[in-house]
């Protein structure tokens, strides 16, 4: 190797050994093997040499080549390991340490309020029951007492399926959970005391309505049932979902087809404020009453012998009233704003039912 080639690697090698990182590495590669490198160059020179000194040089240029190569991919592959030894102890992680805090999520407000539903009437001895969505005619109408010229059928503005079931009848959205009630009294002897929250449909949609909606319907059935059972128990629930004591409640006389006799039941209320229990105003709450002798006979129940009572609300209506909310809507849009703000930890207790 002449004299020039000899500097050429002795300079060459000595900065690829002291190429601290991959990037100083490629720049020492590029200055001898680029094209426009220091040794590329020697070799674009060998065409202007005789043929006999070409063979020589031209040998130990590309024998030079390959030692700088060899340097330069010895020396990454070090570069590499040490690299790679760096991350994975800048990447370590201490396993006995306890892990970062993650988003925690938020139960919606109707799943709350139908725990609390089941937390409160299950400290009276009340079970949940459910069934489907989609009912027969008679199930939601007929076997509760509502007849087909009945008034009821369109001021609920069902929604009607096509096609029949089992029985001729025409099928449907439910429109209240009551269907459960029937359901159960078929297929269970009394006593009974059950409670069937689930959804609902009826053609109605505003700030205060909707098309799907989530009710509660209660049923208790068994000898010497009055209406002094049904007060208290609705008393005691009311008061406690509220969390309010002394919360007023007041029972008037209405009309169910189902029940007879039937009562609103109202809650004593500030309409300025829309605070719960305070003030001189009334608001209607949720429906009762004592079950009517002739669902008892649909169901194949004597009503001489067998006495009861049902109830039902609305469960949005109650889970706005307790929280302050005025508007429907946003129940059902999906707002993860919303649901931080009125939602719920999946740790804090469902209800607190002290006394029942």
């Amino acid at each position: 190797m002449t004299d020039d080639l000899a500097a050429l690697a002795a300079a060459t090698e000595a900065e690829i050994a002291a190429a601290a990182d991959l990037r100083a590495l490629d720049a020492v590669r590029v200055a001898a093997l680029g094209r426009s490198g220091s040794l590329t160059r020697l070799l674009k020179e060998l065409g202007t040499l005789p043929p006999e000194q070409r063979r020589e040089r031209g040998a130990a240029l590309n024998a030079l080549k390959q030692r700088l190569e060899a340097a330069l991919e010895a020396r990454r592959a070090v570069l590499e390991e040490a690299a790679l030894a760096a991350r994975l102890a800048a990447e370590r992680q201490d396993m006995s340490l306890p892990p970062p805090p993650a988003p925690v999520g938020a139960i919606h407000p109707i799943n709350r309020t139908m725990e609390e539903l089941t937390a409160i009437f299950g400290a009276m001895g009340f079970r949940v029951v459910e069934g489907p969505d989609i009912e027969g005619d008679w199930f939601n109408f007929g076997a509760l007492n509502i007849p087909e010229h009945h008034p009821a059928r369109q001021e609920q503005d069902t929604f009607y399926l096509p096609g029949q079931g089992p029985d001729g009848r025409p099928l449907l959205l439910r429109t209240q959970t009551s269907p459960l009630q029937i359901r159960t009294m078929l297929r269970e002897a009394p006593p009974l005391r059950i409670i069937a929250p689930g959804r609902t449909y009826r053609a109605d949609h505003d700030a205060t309505h909707s098309p799907m909606f989530h009710q509660v319907e209660g049923l208790v059935i068994d000898r010497g049932i009055t209406l002094g059972h049904l007060k208290g128990c609705l008393i005691d629930f009311l008061r406690a979902f509220f969390g309010i004591a002394d919360l007023p409640v007041r029972f008037r006389a209405s009309h169910f087809p189902f029940t007879e006799p039937s009562m609103e039941v109202d809650i004593g209320w500030n309409r300025q404020t829309g605070q719960l229990g305070a003030g001189e105003d009334w608001l209607e709450i949720l429906g009762s009453g004592m079950v009517h002798p002739r669902v008892f006979a649909n169901c194949g129940l004597d009503p001489r012998e067998w006495q009861g009572f049902a109830f039902g609300m609305g469960i949005e209506r109650i889970t706005m009233l307790k929280h302050g909310m005025t508007d429907l809507r946003p129940f059902f849009e999906g707002d993860l704003r919303w649901l931080r703000h009125y939602g719920s930890s999946p740790f804090a207790p469902a209800a607190l039912h002290e006394g029942l």
